[in-house]
């Protein structure tokens, strides 16, 4: 039987693959760059969570880097969607 981090370990790889084969399946790059982006805040969160085990941590810390990766992953689908709208 898998452990956490062994489903972590499998669900990262399968989420990295995806984000090598969206550019091939996504023609419009706005849309590709928000999928992309998704993969990213679902790997950040699972590495948090499991490999920094933040899973046992208070609901204040889970919550605060939480919203820190989904800042990050905002910011950069605002600056991309910048560059393709200009």
């Amino acid at each position: 039987m898998p452990d956490r981090l062994d489903i972590t370990w499998i669900a990262l790889i399968g989420l990295a693959l995806a984000t090598i084969l969206v550019p091939s399946f996504v023609a419009h790059p706005l849309l590709g760059n928000a999928l992309l982006l998704a993969f990213a805040a679902v790997k950040g969160r699972r590495v948090v969570l499991d490999f920094l085990d933040l899973r046992a941590a208070p609901a204040l810390w889970r919550g605060l880097v939480s919203a820190w990766v989904l800042a990050v992953v905002l910011f950069a689908w605002l600056a991309s969607a910048v560059v393709t709208l200009i």
